[in-house]
């Protein structure tokens, strides 16, 4: 394995321990607001597909790319309808009279 592989498995490894103690510390209150910027930093994963759909090398990396486009924008806006529908369990219901 390449020194470059093994730092990038290293980060990985490090920043998955981080990112799990981080997400145990946050109080359940705060879980909606935790998920809507989760969802809106899991955006940066459609600009990253359309990239690697934007290179010309290879076909199958076109083919790949749109998926990856179709994929990352469906993960996006499921993300926000379930911080939506989480966010409507806290509104107050009207009482019919």
């Amino acid at each position: 394995m390449t020194e470059a592989l093994i730092a990038a498995l290293f980060v990985f490894v490090l920043a998955s321990f981080v990112g799990f103690e981080v997400i145990n510390k946050v109080p359940p209150t705060l879980h909606t607001p935790l998920m809507s910027g989760a969802n809106a930093i899991s955006g940066i994963a459609v600009i990253g597909a359309l990239v690697v759909s934007g290179s010309r090398d290879v076909n199958i990396s076109v083919i790949l790319g749109l998926i990856a486009v179709v994929l990352a924008t469906i993960n996006v806006v499921g993300g926000f309808l379930v911080t939506d529908r989480m966010l409507q369990m806290f509104k107050k219901k009207e009482i019919k009279a």
